[in-house]
């Protein structure tokens, strides 16, 4: 700001972060984008929404692995296209199976997105894991591919990232690469996101943000630079202080029972089942009857929020935040085991 940063900048971000940007993909995922084929926005999920109010009309289909980020139906649905659902059990880790995905493609789909670690469950996907997937797409030329890559550096137990235009090169000239700075430098109220498609849809999605927020920030596209192209060390000291958070919550929500936690191997959430809690009686007499029921009832019973499992299609879990104090949590997790002990 006391540089003068505080000026209109094009529509689609400045060319120094531009810059920066090209310079994360070709150093951290072995992409090579021109700066034209690259879109700076106000947070990951206006990336998104550009891209589907660009692309989608009714009759569109959408293929939404869940669970899911809750954004992603709503925004298909908005612009006036069909999101399809595709179960990811836990017993595959949460995450698509190939051949789920070649049943759930028709002649209407245009895109199936991957969100990996995933928001809730935590799912990465392997490498082998993703070149199944593109083996399934590369039989159906007519079908684009989102990644939402937004908790990259995430990731716990030394696992490696990576993401489809990597490491599917052929089908590169068919992806949006989704990521932002929001999650790796902690710069969430900043609102930077960006995604690398090929330049024809760049384009209309940079003729739509013109008509609708203009470009995004100034001063956080500023800031935004700084975090790709300064020190990248503290990322993974603090995803050290990550892991073990989320191995004490994991162990510590097993410990409850009628709770059952798996592992995620990357993002900042767990995604416990509370099935074996369904059908018991809180002490006001109500029996609980999904993921829903027991949220409220730990709300109502021990003024403790979590989210149900219903809102990112899969139930019955519901999804507990950890990047927060331990203390904080210990705290939610006694609560969570009180108002279980309360159960009959």
């Amino acid at each position: 700001m006391a540089q003068s940063r505080t000026k209109y900048t094009d529509v689609g971000g400045t060319p120094e972060l531009k810059a920066a940007i090209q310079g994360k993909f070709k150093r951290e995922n072995e992409l090579d984008f021109p700066t034209r084929e690259i879109i700076v926005g106000t947070g990951g999920k206006q990336i998104i929404f550009n891209a589907l109010m660009s692309t989608v009309e009714p009759g569109v289909e959408f293929i939404v692995p869940a669970p899911y980020w809750v954004s992603y139906p709503d925004i298909v649905l908005l612009a006036g296209g069909t999101p399809v659902t595709v179960q990811c059990p836990a017993d595959k880790g949460f995450k698509l199976q190939p051949e789920d995905l070649d049943r759930a493609i028709t002649p209407n789909t245009r895109w199936v997105i991957l969100n990996a670690p995933n928001n809730p469950s935590g799912a990465v996907y392997s490498r082998e894991e993703l070149l199944a997937l593109a083996a399934v797409l590369q039989r159906h030329p007519h079908v684009w591919v989102m990644t939402d890559d937004m908790y990259e550096h995430v990731l716990y137990d030394d696992r490696r990232f990576c993401t489809m235009a990597q490491v599917a090169p052929e089908l590169k000239s068919r992806t949006l690469t989704v990521n932002g700075v929001s999650k790796a430098y902690a710069m969430t109220g900043w609102r930077i996101g960006y995604g690398a498609a090929p330049q024809a849809l760049i384009k209309a999605m940079t003729k739509l943000q013109s008509q609708s927020t203009s470009n995004p920030s100034s001063i956080s596209q500023a800031a935004a630079v700084e975090a790709l192209n300064g020190p990248q060390d503290f990322i993974a000291e603090r995803c050290a202080i990550f892991q073990d958070r989320r191995d004490k919550v994991v162990a510590g929500l097993n410990g409850i029972a009628g709770i059952s936690c798996h592992l995620p191997e990357g993002a900042f959430y767990v995604f416990p089942s509370c099935e074996q809690v369904l059908g018991k009686t809180t002490p006001a007499g109500k029996t609980l009857g999904s993921d829903e029921d027991f949220i409220l009832y730990l709300l109502d019973e021990v003024n403790l929020a979590v989210l149900q499992g219903a809102a990112y299609g899969v139930s019955p879990y519901f999804r507990i935040f950890f990047a927060t104090g331990m203390d904080v949590l210990e705290h939610g997790i006694a609560r969570v085991a009180q108002a279980v002990e309360r159960l009959s």
